[in-house]
């Protein structure tokens, strides 16, 4: 019998069965002959350069990859060279945006512009502090979380103190700006209000009362545009956060009960520090939820053809949790180029590896429940078809085996060789697996270095009848 791999189960103490996402297994909905689905193995990082500071963020203009590092904004070269440009200052998360001529940077409220030449700082102290910004219709919008302003149109360094409106849905602060089909759409913490310039001498936008939506993002950079809308992390009032896109005027819930249950572990101060982001590649749309311990992921090509929301988790730890190291994926030079939250180095996604900048990382899945309906069953042997992909020269890399009868607690682990290189037909399997009374859960891990993709987990199974 085929056992399901796409996405597993297990049990708490509160005697509840809860999914398990495949960890560093991206799971790909696609008939194959062998079965209707598959794990890869998650894009490795491959290092790219050594930046002055850990990276904050970056765009991608006028054929030129730019990054805050430290303190400072660098240029990269497609061979990897930086070259310090100047110094924006702050720490934490940076936005960009750029007008015709100018490259501009919100670095821990202030606002500053690269002309290709020079870097200047905008002091128009009517400006105030700049929690996020957008370019649209020749402006530069911003917002200090209270009011909206914008900068003048002939002259971005100046705000008219006139300029200036609310986003008055509800009386809660304006975290996030997000420029979607030429409207601004201002993410308060509960609530969203889009603007459309109609120009005149005053604040030129106007609200769209039409478009008003009762959720909003629970912090500055949990929002960003995915696909053909927007998604975000947060809610309305009295509400449990989750993950919503923007859909004909209101929200859909792409979240499933697991990735609340996820969400729901970390206080608003810290899930409002989260980082969101997309990255479209290779037919996969990948909205990324960086959570200090862990990335959750969501394809919504593979949602779309599974009809339930498809869902894992990258870290860059060996067993268990363990942040994602890469954050801040910039498409330049044909490479998705990204920074290492626990170096000063880029690097660049690769699928022909699975480790990040050289370090090992480990993958792990669990299958659906095994069940015979209380009449017991032999396990007499298991087979987890795969295709081997690029191992290690002289590495003979191990995979682990265990189950469980409750869910909760599991076996000893046994090892098993995954094949040297150049072994891409080995059979990996278990036998004598023994006697299950009830229902049986299996658990497989590896490391990056055993670079599987798993298309089928059979079962040789012997139903007894009492």
């Amino acid at each position: 019998m085929q056992i399901p791999i796409l996405s597993g189960i297990y049990c708490n103490n509160a005697s509840d069965f809860r999914r398990s996402y495949p960890r560093n297994l991206v799971p790909i909905i696609q008939a194959n002959g062998i079965s209707n689905g598959y794990l890869r193995p998650a894009d490795g990082i491959v290092e790219f350069a050594t930046g002055v500071g850990s990276d904050r963020g970056g765009i991608e203009w006028n054929g030129t990859l730019y990054r805050v590092m430290g303190t400072k904004l660098v240029s990269v070269s497609s061979t990897g060279a930086d070259t310090v440009l100047g110094d924006v200052g702050g720490s934490g998360q940076v936005t960009f945006d750029y007008s015709f001529d100018q490259l501009a940077i919100a670095s821990s409220g202030k606002l500053f512009y690269w002309n290709g030449t020079t870097l200047t700082q905008v002091t128009d102290p009517d400006l105030g502090t700049v929690v996020d910004f957008v370019w649209v219709d020749g402006y530069f919008f911003t917002t200090d979380g209270e009011f909206l302003i914008t900068t003048d149109i002939n002259d971005p360094t100046s705000v008219n103190p006139l300029k200036y409106a609310s986003s008055e849905l509800d009386p809660d602060p304006v975290n996030a700006l997000i420029k979607f089909k030429n409207e601004v759409y201002a993410l308060n913490r509960h609530s969203i209000e889009v603007f459309t310039n109609i120009g005149g001498t005053g604040f030129p936008f106007q609200r769209v009362d039409g478009a008003r939506i009762q959720r909003g993002s629970v912090g500055t950079f949990t929002c960003a545009l995915y696909l053909d809308t927007i998604a975000f992390v947060g809610g309305g009032r009295n509400e449990q956060n989750s993950v919503y896109v923007i859909a004909n005027g209101n929200t859909v819930k792409i979240a499933t009960r697991e990735i609340d249950q996820i969400l729901a572990q970390y206080d608003e101060s810290t899930l409002a520090g989260a980082l969101v982001e997309s990255r479209l590649h290779d037919g996969l749309q990948h909205l990324y939820i960086h959570l200090p311990d862990k990335t959750l992921v969501y394809d919504g090509a593979s949602s779309q053809v599974a009809q339930e929301a498809v869902w894992f988790i990258l870290t860059s730890s060996i067993v268990g949790d363990g942040q994602y190291r890469a954050r801040n994926f910039i498409f330049a030079y044909n490479k998705w180029i990204c920074g290492d939250t626990q170096t000063y180095k880029l690097g660049y996604v690769s699928n022909d590896v699975s480790s990040h900048w050289g370090d090992k990382n480990g993958w792990q899945f669990e299958t659906q429940t095994i069940f015979n309906e209380n009449k017991g069953m032999i396990f007499h042997e298991l087979e987890l078809v795969s295709l081997t992909g690029n191992v290690p020269l002289g590495d003979d890399p191990t995979i682990w085996a265990s189950y469980s009868i409750d869910g909760v607690t599991w076996s000893q682990e046994k090892p098993y060789k995954a094949g040297k290189i150049g072994y891409r037909s080995k059979k990996i399997n278990w036998l004598q697996q023994g006697f299950v009374r009830d229902w049986s859960v299996r658990r497989f891990r590896g490391t990056s270095d055993s670079h599987l993709s798993m298309a089928r987990l059979e079962a040789r199974i012997e139903p007894l009848a009492w």
